[in-house]
Formats: C-alpha cells, sequence, structure tokens
C-alpha cells in the first residue's frame, strides 16, 4: 500500500484513502491468468471507479441540503439502474457497474477534504500501482519456458492439453461429461489470455507467435477428444500420453519429444492422431507465424442492446431496488455512515458471487467476524499504548491496510473471507478519513442490507422473471444452430468451423453456469427458470455429436453416417419440444 504510506508521511491521511480503495478493488477484481488480460480485467473497471467517485461527489450537490433523504436515493436508484443493465454483458462489465456504483455510493457519502477530481485520480493512482505491481512481478508458478510476462498464457495453454488428456482418459466412463466441461473451461481461459488488450493487431514477439500456435493446435485436438468421449467407449491408455507430453512442452518451452504410436482403428482416432502430429509440428517451428487474436469481440452496438435488452433491464431495476431502497432507510434513520448500508446491497446483489441466499449468509458472518477482528486489534493497540508505549496511530491503520491488502487475493476464493478482510481493510481506511471507529455499527448496517437484499432479490418485478437465465439460454440455442449448419454445408472449412465450435461451447458454458446458478437459489426464484433444464441438456447433446459429425466429415472422401445423422434429427426434435415445453410453463414472458 505504498500510496497510502505516502499519503500518510506527507501528513495527508485522508489523500490515501481512495488510492487505498482503488488498489483493493484492484486486488478483488485480479484473478490467474495472463498480465495482459490483467489490463482489462483490472483498468477498465478501475476507469469505472474513478467515474464513480467524480460523479458521487457530485451527487449531494444536487437538490437542496434538507432534501437529501428523497433525491440521494433516486439519483443512486437511476445510476443503479444503468450500472445494473451494463453489468450483465460480461465479468469484466459486471466488475465495472459494480465499482461504479460502490464508488458513486462512497463518493457521496465519505467526508473527505478532496474534490471530487482529485478522489478519481488518487484512486487511479492505487489501482495502477497495483496494476504495475501485477505486471512487472514474475508469477508464483514461475517456468522456465520463456518471458516471464506470458506465464499466465503459458500455463492456461498447458492446461487445454492437459484437460484433453483427461478428457480421453475418461471416454466410455461416467466422468466424461464432467471432463468436457473442464476443457471447455480451459479453453475459455486460454482464449481470454491469449486475447488481452494490445497495441497491434497481430502478435508481435516469438515467444507470444509461439504460445499462440500451441493454442491454435489445441483445437482440432479438442474436437477429436470431444467427439472420442461422445462415442462412449474406452481408449487404449496410451492416447492420452501425447497431449500430455505437449502440456509439459508449454510449461517447460522443450520441444515435445517422440509421441506414442498411433491408433488409427476409427475416425474419431485418426483426427486425433492427424491432430498430433499437426501439434508437434507447431512445437518444433521455434517461433510461429503472426497469428490474430483467438477470440472475436462483439461491437458496441450489440452490447449496448443485449445491455438493454430483457435480461439487462431485469438486472438494472433489481440493482436500483436494492440501492435505492438501502440508501433511503440508512438516510432515513440518519446514520452517521449512511454509505455502508447501500455499498454493501450493491456488492450483495452481483450474480457472479454465488446464490443469494448463500451470498447473504456469508456477508453477515464475514462481516462479524471482521468487525470482530478489527475491534480486537485496535483494543490491543489503545492498551499497549495505554501502558507507556508508545504506538503511531495512522501508520497501524496503515499496516492493517497492508495486510489486508495482502490477504485479498487469496479471500477472494470465499466469499466470506474477502468480506472479513474488506471489513477490516474498510474500517481501517474510516479512521485514516477522520472519522470514529465504528466496527459494530458496521455490523448493524450490513445486517440491515442484507435483509433488504434478500427480500429485494426475492421481490416479484412486473413483467421481469427469469430473463438472465433464458437470454443466455437463447444465446446457446443461436451459437449451436449456426455451428451445425456450418459442419453440415461446409465441413472443409476448418477454421471458421473451429471459431464457430468455440462459440457454441462457450456460450453453452454460460447458460449452464446461469442455469445453475438459478437452480441453487430458493424456490421463488429458482422455479421460473427450471424448465429450461430440459433445453440445456438436449444442447449439449446436440452440440457434441455435430462435433462428432464434424470430425467424421473432415475426410473430403466421406460422408455423413446415417446413425449420426438419425441422432442429429432426433436430438433436433427433442430441443425443440423441450424450448416448446419451457414457453407452455408460463414461467417466463
Amino acid at each position: 500500500m505504498l500510496p497510502l504510506l505516502v499519503a500518510v508521511l506527507a501528513d495527508r491521511p485522508t489523500a490515501g484513502v481512495p488510492a487505498a480503495l482503488g488498489a483493493m478493488f484492484a486486488g478483488i477484481n485480479d484473478r490467474p491468468g495472463g498480465r495482459r488480460s490483467s489490463v482489462s480485467r483490472v483498468g477498465v473497471p478501475a476507469l469505472a471507479g474513478a467515474a464513480g467517485l467524480l460523479i458521487g461527489s457530485l451527487l449531494p450537490a444536487v437538490g437542496p441540503a434538507e432534501a437529501a433523504v428523497f433525491v440521494l436515493p433516486v439519483l443512486l436508484g437511476v445510476l443503479g439502474v444503468v450500472a445494473g443493465a451494463l453489468s450483465s454483458t460480461g465479468p469484466v462489465a459486471s466488475a465495472c457497474g459494480t465499482q461504479l456504483l460502490v464508488a458513486a455510493v462512497v463518493g457521496a457519502g465519505m467526508p473527505l477534504p478532496e474534490s471530487g477530481g482529485e478522489r478519481a485520480l488518487l484512486f487511479l493512482a492505487g489501482a495502477g500501482w497495483a496494476l504495475f505491481l501485477r505486471l512487472v512481478l514474475p508469477s508464483r508458478r514461475r517456468t522456465a519456458g520463456g518471458p516471464y510476462r506470458y506465464d499466465g498464457e503459458r500455463e492456461a495453454v498447458a492446461s487445454v492439453y492437459a484437460a484433453v488428456a483427461e478428457l480421453l482418459r475418461a471416454a466410455g466412463g461416467t466422468r466424461a461429461p464432467a471432463r468436457r466441461a473442464a476443457l471447455t473451461a480451459a479453453l475459455d481461459q486460454a482464449q481470454d489470455a491469449l486475447s488481452g488488450p494490445r497495441l497491434r493487431r497481430y502478435a508481435s514477439s516469438a515467444a507470444e507467435r509461439r504460445l499462440h500456435a500451441q493454442y491454435t493446435a489445441a483445437l482440432p485436438l479438442a474436437e477429436a477428444a470431444t467427439a472420442l468421449a461422445w462415442s462412449g467407449e474406452p481408449l487404449p491408455g496410451r492416447v492420452a500420453e501425447g497431449p500430455l507430453r505437449l502440456a509439459r512442452a508449454v510449461r517447460t518451452g522443450s520441444s515435445c519429444g517422440p509421441l506414442p504410436a498411433p491408433v488409427r482403428s476409427g475416425a474419431g482416432l485418426r483426427a486425433l492422431d492427424d491432430a498430433l502430429l499437426a501439434a508437434a509440428e507447431a512445437f518444433d517451428r521455434r517461433a510461429g507465424q503472426s497469428l490474430r487474436t483467438a477470440r472475436r469481440r462483439p461491437g458496441l452496438v450489440p452490447l449496448l442492446r443485449r445491455a438493454f435488452g430483457p435480461a439487462g433491464r431485469e438486472y438494472g431495476f433489481r440493482v436500483a431496488l436494492c440501492c435505492g431502497v438501502s440508501a433511503a432507510v440508512a438516510l432515513g434513520l440518519d446514520h452517521e455512515h449512511w454509505y455502508w448500508m447501500p455499498a454493501t446491497a450493491v456488492f450483495l446483489v452481483k450474480p457472479d458471487l454465488g446464490p443469494l441466499v448463500s451470498r447473504v449468509l456469508s456477508r453477515a458472518a464475514g462481516t462479524v467476524v471482521g468487525a470482530a477482528v478489527f475491534a480486537g486489534f485496535f483494543a490491543l493497540v489503545a492498551g499497549v499504548s495505554a501502558a507507556g508505549v508508545s504506538v503511531a496511530g495512522p501508520l497501524v491503520a496503515v499496516a492493517a491496510v497492508a495486510v489486508c491488502g495482502t490477504l485479498i487475493p487469496v479471500a477472494t476464493r470465499h466469499f466470506a473471507a474477502q468480506t472479513a478482510v474488506v471489513t477490516v481493510l474498510v474500517l481501517s481506511l474510516v479512521l485514516l478519513a477522520g472519522e470514529p471507529q465504528a466496527a459494530w455499527g458496521r455490523v448493524v448496517e450490513s445486517l440491515t442490507a442484507c435483509a433488504i437484499v434478500l427480500l429485494a432479490g426475492h421481490l416479484p418485478l412486473p413483467g421481469q422473471r427469469g430473463h438472465r437465465v433464458r437470454d443466455a439460454v437463447d444465446t446457446a440455442v443461436a451459437a449451436a444452430h449456426r455451428y451445425l449448419r456450418h459442419v453440415l454445408v461446409h465441413p472443409q472449412d476448418g477454421p471458421e468451423r473451429g471459431a464457430l465450435r468455440r462459440d457454441a461451447y462457450r456460450s453453452l458454458a454460460v447458460a449452464r453456469a446461469a442455469l445453475d446458478l438459478s437452480a441453487a437459489e430458493l424456490p421463488p426464484v429458482a422455479g421460473r427458470t427450471a424448465a429450461f433444464e430440459e433445453v440445456a441438456g438436449a444442447l449439449e447433446r446436440l452440440v457434441d455429436t455435430t462435433t462428432a459429425c464434424a470430425v467424421h466429415l473432415h475426410d473430403p472422401d466421406a460422408a455423413l453416417p446415417p446413425s449420426h445423422a438419425e441422432r442429429i434429427a432426433a436430438q433436433l426434435a427433442d430441443l425443440d419440444a423441450a424450448h416448446r415445453a419451457s414457453a407452455r410453463s408460463g414461467v417466463l414472458v
């Protein structure tokens, strides 16, 4: 927490508070992965947070001061609609929307002498410092495979080959569906790591070009492994050795060495062997060709259309309701730290942190533990000071913030642990801002916000019922139809087929995650989307069968086997029937 320490040493502790908040959010938003992808994962939400602080500092000046209890909740609610709608378009957008709204609440409620512009710049300084450390420090899993700045990308690509090997081992068993889902997740992570923001359109260094070539070589392997798992027959143990050797080669930067003897007794095994040989050639080329980034990104207009479509409006209205009501309650009760309640509500209503009830319980437990640790620690410090030992007050708070900042990357693994760490950090920042200790007030206000979110999260909104799941499922259905149509019409177009296959499986994973999250909610929420479980199951079977057809049709002289054609027809009928049944159930409008 260097910016905070500099501010305290310069006798401007309040200036360090926005910087520490920026660094805290940067630590929460960062995840394991490539360094370049962390620029968008951390940097873009930091810009949104700075804008939120600037907007929040201007909100109290809107309208007369005596009407703040009415005006501020309405303004925060309007901002919540926009932030929530934008949050529905993806994980980075979700972090941006949450950070924008939380920072606006803090900017409106935390009494700091700095102007709004100064707060925004200090917030960016804190986030920028955290991002700088993320980019320049070697990772914990340092390998010998090339420049350390590609450690995250290299590990992501190696995980794809390892996931292919696990799927081949699981073929013919009950673990095959889970292994296929794990392969999809590994491909998604590698795709994100390699398609991070860049100054050039093409990969610029030999090491980066080689990683792109290794990722591209893994796509036919993943296709062949999926087709083999779809057949439901166990495979010889040695077929997994080739992908495992390639995974080790990616991690170490060495050559893949000799591959196991081929097994070419069927179309799937022949495709696997051909993909292994092509991958070995790609690995032996030390400097691959210039490759474009691996992920297609939607334009601004489609993103805005999705944000303000039914799913975005549903989430936006729920965020606005939670934020506005909690702000009105806190202001009406004349709480000194009124901004805690709406800020807590915004974090709680964020959908990608788990089921709502689980989030609420974890938040309540984490807040109690964090407040107890904070109160105990500073009571101990006060006792030491009373005993005649000089303890510098601001430096103790800085030390607490530094320890919490170090723990955030570990604490993000569980929402309760993250809440406990953030509670200690925020209470320490409140002290540095010149406000009195309020550990147990934090508990009361957080529990009140939990109750508000629990009620608002299950409150049926007029015309808003389960659109988030429906939107994800409809997107996956459209992607599956595009993939199937291309395989049947243009089976030899490998690059386009690979891109459509990635789109289909990625959309399917998003739909399945949305369904699983909805199913874990309480019955009033889970019941609205239960009918789409059959749609998702039919969709998974159709996409896997399409991949098996693609492997068979890759040979120019091959024709689609009658058994495959029959299964495609049956699965299309099942998908259509499941879709019509979900519409007839009346769970959605």
